[in-house]
């Protein structure tokens, strides 16, 4: 009796050691193919970061990979466009800048506007082929593009005149990774459409 547990024991643990190296090995490929996707992309260290904790969901997939890239840079805006909200309320804001932050959120609202319509084209496309694919495909690609846009809008309304010191700073530095990381999402949605 004591040699079939023992046994019984050595195998459980036999099996739970080969599921582990079987997960550790998917992972592996998923963090690999995120990284060769990333390597495309304009920052791609910026790619990696910020999309390495989703290996397992995205696994080896483009349109994946693509999405979960989308709903980041929709997080981030969203993030973004809640701090610069509280700047306005910021005590000794000047006129101008009160004005270049006002501008920014109508821009981060913008922008938030369409990678919501970016994630939801991509989600509900199913499994378009041809034209149609091409149809949906081009929409997000439309709507991303105007995203970054607006982040850059928002970026260039505080490198006017008078426009110097902490509000700037802090604002710019967020605006311009959310940019960076919407540009990435760019690219990934290109490289899932060139694959299709």
């Amino acid at each position: 009796m004591a040699r079939t547990s023992l046994i019984f024991l050595l195998l459980s643990l036999l099996y739970i050691a080969c599921q582990a190296r079987s997960q550790t090995a998917a992972s592996s490929r998923a963090s690999n193919f995120i990284k060769a996707s990333c390597s495309a992309t304009k920052y791609p260290a910026l790619c990696v970061q910020s999309l390495a904790t989703f290996a397992p969901s995205i696994q080896q997939s483009p349109r994946q990979l693509a999405q979960t890239a989308l709903s980041v840079s929709l997080d981030r805006v969203k993030s973004t466009q809640e701090f610069v909200s509280k700047m306005k309320k910021f005590k000794g804001v000047k006129k101008i800048e009160y004005e270049a932050i006002k501008d920014c959120i109508e821009e981060m609202s913008d922008s938030v506007d369409r990678l919501s319509k970016s994630v939801q084209e991509l989600k509900h496309m199913g499994q378009a082929k041809g034209q149609d694919f091409l149809w949906h495909v081009s929409n997000v690609e439309t709507w991303v593009s105007s995203a970054l846009t607006d982040e850059n809008t928002c970026v260039d309304g505080f490198a006017r005149r008078g426009m110097d010191g902490k509000v700037k700073a802090s604002i710019r530095g967020r605006v311009i990774n959310v940019a960076q990381v919407t540009s990435n999402a760019l690219s990934l949605v290109n490289q899932f459409a060139s694959k299709q």
